[in-house]
């Protein structure tokens, strides 16, 4: 098969690393791609602006049989649907289904009529409103921007005033643009986040994966969001308990309510989940797999990740029985100075960026001159993912690799998988 992977991130190098190995594959195009999707096949830079039209006309010279979309934005803006039109192949959710990333408001609505668990929340389109409604209440909220807004659309505030300071930024300021029309106010939660991910046919669903992010720059899960520092899976501390009532409660009336609503959910979905004393809660929904989790996934998974989408789009999912490495795998985001702000540019990639054995470098912010040089082209540069029979090892290897790349301004957080490493202590955990 002829297979083209859209996006050109750490998710999409992981993605396209792991389709290029399957037997299946002929050819793997990547668009854009970055300075290492090379590896695993040929970059083509090609517009991803509604309608499509330049994607279409590819996939129709170059016989394509498949198309993996990675990032969310053109699955909120229905690529999936294009493409099906023109009778092409394409592994992801429509423009409708994707809406449960692409509106938190529908995401929060469709988990209420499906009285699926989530913290208690107000929509508000006037930011007047708004900030009565927190004055009133006397406490700190989560605010959210409706629409997406890179990753970083979710405030988490400590103090009633940084909740309507983040009001402010995202209506008033209009940091986000458009995006923050409308957000969402919520109830914060109190528990240990984790994220599951899941194949599902629309009808049928398999079990992916467990993992932890670490959305904050800096140690200790301080200063401001990022789009990921780092990834482990899976989750120690997601015991047998835990997973049944995420099955039970979450994912199965998720499903089956997308389903009944006339808008069936196919591709892969990440479920956002708070573990509370009170039990599992979304936080939020995301269309595709996370970036950095792809990256700790994909190299866990022994099933060829190909035939798990071939069987996913042909609602053959019943058949397929996952296999995965017996250990952990730990995924260390280098980022470029300055990040997640105005970040550095250009800075030539230097020592040993290659993959090792159980060692994986996925590229994402970086750019191939024609001199053969790579140097950095974004605030998330790298992601090191390591694999390792316990997740201690898996978290020295990536660590050993991270320290042999090097970049002007290069920055890594240094406590990725510290959480797993404690929960495994304090419950005697493999």
């Amino acid at each position: 098969m002829n297979i083209l992977v859209i996006g050109s991130g750490g998710r999409e190098s992981a993605i396209a690393w792991s389709v290029a190995r399957s037997p299946l594959v002929r050819k793997v195009f990547i668009s854009p791609g970055n300075g290492g999707t090379l590896k695993y096949g040929e970059n083509i830079l090609l517009s991803l602006e509604y309608p499509f039209g330049e994607v279409i006309d590819f996939c129709e010279d170059a016989e394509i049989d498949l198309v993996i979309v990675g990032p969310e934005t053109p699955l909120v803006d229905g690529i999936v649907d294009c493409l099906r039109r023109e009778g092409i192949k394409t592994f992801g959710p429509t423009k409708k289904a994707a809406q449960l990333e692409g509106s938190k408001s529908f995401m929060k609505e469709f988990l209420a009529r499906n009285t699926i668990p989530t913290a208690r929340f107000r929509i508000f389109d006037d930011p007047k409103a708004a900030v009565e409604y927190v004055a009133g209440a006397g406490k700190p909220f989560v605010v959210k921007t409706d629409g997406l807004a890179a990753g970083k659309g979710a405030i988490v505030n400590k103090t009633v005033q940084e909740t309507l300071d983040s009001i402010n930024r995202i209506m008033v300021k209009r940091e986000f643009g458009d995006a923050g029309n409308r957000i969402v106010v919520e109830d914060l939660l109190e528990g240990e986040e984790v994220s599951v991910f899941i194949l599902t046919d629309g009808k049928d669903y398999r079990w992916l994966a467990s993992a932890q992010d670490h959305k904050r720059i800096f140690d200790g899960d301080e200063g401001p969001n990022t789009g990921g520092m780092g990834a482990y899976a899976p989750v120690p501390f997601l015991d047998s308990v835990t997973r049944t009532m995420i099955e039970e409660n979450i994912i199965k009336p998720t499903v089956a309510g997308m389903a009944k609503e006339g808008n069936p959910y196919t591709g892969i979905l990440y479920f956002g989940l708070m573990l509370t004393p009170s039990g599992p809660s979304v936080i939020e929904y995301n269309v595709r797999l996370g970036d950095p989790e792809a990256q700790v996934i994909l190299p866990l998974l022994e099933t060829d990740f190909l035939t798990a989408v071939w069987a996913c789009m042909h609602e053959e999912l019943s058949r397929l029985t996952f296999g995965y490495y017996d250990g952990y795998c730990t995924g260390v985001v280098i980022a470029a100075e300055g990040y997640p702000d105005s970040y550095r540019k250009g800075d030539p990639l230097a020592g040993s960026f290659g993959d090792e054995t159980n060692c994986f470098v996925f590229h994402a912010g970086t750019k191939a001159l024609s001199d053969g040089r790579v140097v950095t082209n974004g605030g998330r540069v790298l992601c090191v993912s390591a694999l390792g029979t316990t997740l201690e090892q898996s978290i020295r290897r990536a660590y050993e690799k991270a320290a042999k790349i090097d970049f002007a301004g290069k920055y890594y957080r240094k406590d990725i998988g510290a959480k797993g490493l404690k929960a495994i202590k304090n419950n005697n955990i493999k």
